[in-house]
């Protein structure tokens, strides 16, 4: 019997589990993927928006702004990079408007540090915006983090104050009697609650229905996105918006915390809940979109383009509420990463009102150590580092340099990794410019020695997704007929 348990371990429900973790309650968080952050917390902006687009007085808005507040603090804590790197919204001529409208919205969110940019202070500092731009607002509070890194170390955090992760537990069924929650996976398993957390994200609407408290419904929205080579991280140094549609914030040109730079994402309403591919009317459109406010974007330098889903809900607010135990979170989108610290602040306010009885832990930690990245390392460190441990001495990833203790380190830290793509959000390693072509059998072979599996049963994300059919030579080295 768990006092809480939390459906969900993307960036929302990390951050929940993280601020619970601090009482001395039995808690528990259910995935139904194969690792944590698999849904819109792996494919996303990364950004921390300063809060001054959402509707004055929603959940958006209150919790995103608070949330920028408190993420700096948060990263800290939890070891991940954060870079207040200033967002702006630009516009031309005729859409100035739109700029004020922002403007004065923002300043009724709180928000501060906005500020207008006309022309030639504007593109003095981003030099690189088409001449045709002719305003913008400066959000001073905006900033990037590493959703990977962010989801990770909330929901490490979490076990390491002594929450319990339960992967592939994918719910099909919740009945209550008594006080006591039953909630049941699709392999059978069970596990039985006193107060229940719903953040299943793309499914919280299914969740609902199943703890009595539904009436909305939440969507899908693809949002696909390109990536350019490190190499031209120089293109900007901010995050750079155009002025806001009825669909989103718009395709955006930024940074991301690694160097890199980020083209997307799209907008478009899909039915599937699970469709991730890329299409090629998104790619274009990212093309034409971010040609309109960038010059000269390197196009034959992407490396890669993925597909991310947001959750949308059908009242155009976070829809966040407690019954009988249950708190509900729904439709949590954007700005649902820059809102998550915000969120858990108010999730614990609503399960202490909702009778929660606790006492924080006297050994309750806050903090986090992230593995130090080998290639950030001076030379004198990595000799050192090595002397301790000669397998940081392999590069495994040639593009990021990752090492082989990292990756060993990775899969042994809470929550560990268990696949191929586990690797990759927790190491970088296949995230260059050749996208794990030459490092991918390496990191199969690292997993199966470490976690004493079979290579045949080492996956690229977990169940349906095997690397390798059979074997194809016996112990003595010969082959298999």
């Amino acid at each position: 019997m768990y006092d809480i348990v939390v459906i969900g371990a993307g960036i929302v429900g990390g951050m929940i589990a993280r601020r619970l973790s601090k009482f001395d309650l039995k808690l528990c968080i259910l995935e139904k993927e194969n690792d944590v952050g698999m849904g819109a917390s792996r494919a996303n902006s990364a950004i921390v928006h300063a809060g001054f687009d959402a509707k004055e007085d929603s959940y958006k808005a209150k919790l995103n702004v608070r949330g920028s507040e408190l993420m700096e603090e948060v990263t800290k804590e939890l070891g991940v990079k954060y870079i207040r790197n200033e967002s702006l919204v630009v516009a031309f001529a005729h859409e100035r408007e739109s700029i004020l409208a922002l403007y004065a919205r923002g300043l009724k969110n709180g928000v501060r540090g906005l500020r207008i940019l006309e022309h030639d202070e504007l593109h003095a500092l981003e030099p690189n915006l088409n001449e045709d731009i002719d305003c913008a607002l400066l959000a001073s509070t905006g900033a990037i983090v590493c959703p990977f890194e962010l989801c990770l170390a909330a929901v490490g955090n979490a076990m390491d104050n002594g929450a319990e992760l339960k992967c592939n537990f994918e719910v099909v069924d919740i009945q209550k009697q008594d006080d006591t929650y039953t909630i049941t996976a699709a392999d059978g398993r069970q596990v039985q609650t006193r107060y229940l957390i719903n953040s299943a994200g793309l499914y919280s609407d299914k969740i609902a229905d199943m703890t009595g408290d539904g009436g909305f419904t939440v969507h899908a929205r693809r949002g696909e996105y390109m990536i350019l080579d490190r190499a031209y991280s120089d293109l900007t140094s901010r995050s750079i918006f155009h002025t806001p549609t009825k669909m989103g914030k718009g395709i955006l040109v930024t940074p991301s915390v690694h160097g890199n730079i980020l083209l997307g994402p799209t907008s478009v309403d899909i039915d599937d809940k699970e469709d991730l591919s890329t299409t090629p009317e998104g790619i274009a459109n990212i093309f034409d979109k971010t040609s309109d406010n960038m010059k000269d974007i390197p196009f034959n330098q992407v490396i890669t383009s993925f597909c991310g889903l947001r959750a949308v809900g059908d009242t155009g607010d976070f829809i966040i509420r407690e019954r009988e135990g249950v708190v509900t979170l729904g439709g949590i989108e954007s700005p649902g990463l820059s809102a998550s610290p915000a969120i858990a602040e108010y999730v614990e306010e609503l399960l202490l009102r909702a009778g929660l009885e606790a006492s924080v832990k006297p050994n309750y930690n806050p903090f986090r150590t992230s593995p130090r990245t080998f290639g950030e390392m001076s030379a004198e460190e990595k000799n050192a580092v090595i002397a301790r441990d000669p397998r940081y001495g392999h590069i495994v990833c040639r593009c990021e340099q990752i090492t082989e203790g990292e990756i060993v380190a990775a899969i042994h830290q809470n929550p560990g990794a268990r696949d191929i793509d586990g690797v990759k959000r927790r190491t970088r390693s296949g995230m260059g410019r050749c996208q794990g072509g030459f490092c991918s059998t390496v990191v199969l072979d690292i997993l199966a020695r470490e976690l004493k599996l079979s290579p045949i049963d080492i996956t690229k994300f977990g169940r349906g997704s095997r690397i390798l059919n059979r074997k194809t030579k016996g112990d003595d080295g010969h082959d298999i007929h």
